[in-house]
């Protein structure tokens, strides 16, 4: 990596930074994106069985409200259960847009090097076909200088699609992943509103 670095210069510096600022950005979403953490198993059916029990309380609400994202969006529900239909769904809509949001964090970052590794690594090919063409003058070819160039072009070339396709395949990955969970949690919140409503059983 070093000789790497040594033989491509500054123009790989870039690619360097969006390289480290990505691989972060992985790691970060894989952590926080887990099906444990998001939409824990049975925590709907643990809800309606305390609300069958004991009914509806602060303590409950914050309990569920703290535990996952499916809890905040479960949490908004309860604290308007004996509210109207409407408006019980359109709580759980606006806690279910601001949870998304939250879930969506950096994916925005991550798409942004996926687009731009490529056109980073198309500049260094620029501008090592500027040293390729300096070292050509009058008096012949100087070897170095056009081997300097060349490396360039093709390091800098390369490590653009290095990043790009690792972070276009996981900022895809995640968005779909995201999208299961908000689909996920609409369908469990829309079973909360019909059960205290009267409209199933459970």
């Amino acid at each position: 990596m070093f000789a790497l670095i040594q033989a491509t210069g500054w123009p790989i510096w870039p690619l360097l930074a969006a390289s480290v600022i990505a691989v972060a950005l992985i790691i970060e979403r894989s952590v926080s994106l887990r099906r444990a953490k998001i939409v824990p198993p049975g925590l709907l059916e643990k809800v309606l069985a305390d609300l069958r029990q004991k009914g509806v309380s602060p303590e409950m609400i914050n309990r569920v409200s703290a535990h996952s994202a499916l809890g905040q969006v479960l949490g908004a529900g309860l604290r308007n259960v004996n509210s109207s239909r409407e408006v019980m769904k359109e709580a759980i809509e606006e806690a279910g847009r601001a949870v998304a949001h939250e879930l969506e964090r950096f994916l925005t970052t991550l798409g942004t090097i996926a687009s731009i590794s490529p056109l980073m690594g198309l500049f260094g090919t620029i501008v090592g076909m500027i040293d390729i063409f300096a070292s050509q003058s009058a008096s012949g070819t100087n070897p170095q200088q056009l081997a300097q160039g060349i490396s360039i072009a093709l390091n800098t070339t390369g490590m653009g699609l290095v990043i790009a396709i690792p972070a276009t395949i996981f900022w895809r990955h995640y968005r779909a992943l995201i999208d299961g969970f908000v689909i996920e949690m609409e369908q469990q919140a829309i079973r909360l509103v019909e059960v205290v409503h009267g409209d199933r059983r459970s």
